[in-house]
């Protein structure tokens, strides 16, 4: 008798998880900051690296079936072209977790129109990441990209050796999930274009601005 209750239990246990983890994201959902990143810093192992973080989170959560791309722009090096993060997500209409449309096009995703804030850019889970005022603060999402999602031109190092460094050499462009920053300017309220990590590429230099190595995440179809 007791076998029999211990597996109800377990069966009972077993729906509600599987509930919670539908009831996580929307399946309209195209968007997600990633709850995790690498755990090495910038080093994400270069895009494809960094679109598996995705692909991964997203699988977690019932999404899987969609194809995913990290939100990245990579400089040109060792003779590969630059690759500008806003043409590798797709056309849009992106939603959120909970369904929330954060923009309808590249071009409104680049634009004012961007309803991006820490109410919206939520994790692939459906939860709220920590901004500025939270403890810890994660706000500092990786992109190594320009305002307008291109990539910056030859010479100083803003993608952390195209997101293959974890050491104290490099920086990587970093932007803020909750449009919030120490001060009222455009590059503090700037999603995907705030400022540069300082002290190289490494987790804790990374921790030390307020960030963990996270990564704006987009379905391509």
């Amino acid at each position: 008798m007791a076998a029999k209750y211990a597996k109800v239990a377990t069966t009972a246990l077993l729906l509600a998880l599987t509930a919670g983890v539908a009831q996580a994201q929307s399946p309209d959902m195209t968007f997600f900051v990633s709850s995790a990143g690498s755990g090495k810093g910038a080093d994400l192992g270069g895009l494809d690296g960094a679109d598996a973080i995705c692909q991964r989170l997203a699988q977690a959560v019932g999404a899987g079936g969609k194809t995913w791309r990290a939100y990245l722009s990579t400089q040109a090096a060792g003779g590969a072209a630059a690759v500008n993060a806003r043409d590798r997500i797709g056309a849009g209409p992106w939603r959120d977790a909970k369904g929330v449309v954060i923009a309808a096009s590249v071009a409104d995703l680049h634009s004012a129109a961007a309803n991006l804030t820490k109410q919206t850019a939520l994790n692939e889970k459906g939860e709220i990441v920590n901004g500025r005022g939270d403890s810890p603060n994660t706000h500092d999402i990786l992109t190594g990209t320009q305002p307008d999602g291109t990539a910056f031109g030859p010479g100083e190092d803003k993608t952390c050796g195209n997101y293959t460094k974890s050491g104290p050499d490099g920086a990587v462009m970093l932007g803020h999930h909750d449009r919030t920053g120490l001060d009222d300017s455009a590059a503090a309220k700037s999603w995907n274009s705030s400022h540069l990590s300082r002290g190289g590429c490494s987790q804790d230099a990374l921790k030390s601005t307020g960030g963990a190595g996270l990564l704006y995440c987009f379905a391509v179809n």
